[in-house]
Order: C-alpha cells, then structure tokens, then sequence
C-alpha cells in the first residue's frame, strides 16, 4: 500500500524591526505564559526572526507593527487588506488585525511574495502576501474608539502659596 504524500511548505524567512522586536517578545510571552496558543505560535515566529535595524533598507517592505498588508488565504476569502496592530488597538473595525492572532502572527516579518502556514480552529491555512506599505492606503475605519469629552488634564489647578 502506497503512503500518501505530503508536500511541506517550507517557512519563509522573517524579520522584525529592532523597534518592534521588545514589545512583540513581551506580548507574545505573557500570552504564551497562559497557554495560549496564538502567543506560543508568535513566540516561535520571534524566535526564529531576524532582528533588523530600523534604519535598514529593506525594512519598508516588511510586514511591520502598524503597516498595511494585502493577502489572501487558501480558504477563499478574497484579497483583503488590513493594519496589523497591537491587541489593544484591534477594537472592532475589520481594517485592523491584532499580531496576538494566527493570521498576525503568521503575517508579521513576511514580504511580498511570502507564503506562510498557520492553524485556525485546528485546520492548516496558508497566508500569501501580495503588497505591504507603511502608510495608510486610504482606508477609513468604520469603527472609532470612544473619544474623551475633555482631553486628560493633569494639572491640579491653582494653589494657595
């Protein structure tokens, strides 16, 4: 009886900029700390990253903490682009991907061109990036976080002498 073969795909290599590198490493820890899983799997991804200066430059064409990534997936969702952000700033606007979930952590330190595995709900997707910029491509959220009425004033006002 014949085994059934398996293609691999090969992990692409990766980078994080010297600047993301500290708080990617802390994020991904804590999480990993309570087992999570999306935590481990970026705990991975960091630990086999190439950490890169800032300055370097290549570094406009990574897959960074806030650029905007355009990808598409083996599970037919169609092209999509989105700001890949930090946990606390992934309130609900479909624009915006927290790197503390399978498709950010896959996602983070990939160029274009990059193909990279990555489990959801125990099943294997491939992430392919097809564009990557550092600016916003005009996307307005449709989403806003709740402004304050007044902006945040520390002073205690005036005192007695």
């Amino acid at each position: 009886m014949k085994q059934k073969e398996c293609a691999v795909l090969p992990l692409p290599k990766i980078a994080l900029t010297a600047s993301d590198y500290p708080r990617l490493e802390q994020v991904a820890r804590l999480a990993a700390q309570t087992g999570d899983l999306d935590g481990i799997f970026l705990m991975g991804e960091i630990n086999r990253a190439e950490i890169v200066p800032d300055d370097s430059g290549d570094v406009h064409s990574l897959v960074t903490m806030g650029s905007w990534v355009t990808y598409c997936t083996n599970w037919g969702v169609p092209r999509r682009t989105v700001q890949l952000v930090w946990p606390e700033e992934c309130w609900p606007d479909p624009a915006r991907i927290s790197v503390l979930t399978s498709l950010g952590a896959a996602l983070i330190g990939l160029k274009a061109g990059d193909q990279m595995p990555y489990f959801v709900a125990g099943s294997l997707n491939v992430v392919r990036v097809q564009n990557v910029t550092q600016s916003s491509p005009n996307v307005v959220p449709l989403f806003r976080p709740p402004r304050r009425s007044k902006p945040f004033d520390d002073d205690p006002g005036p005192t007695a002498a």
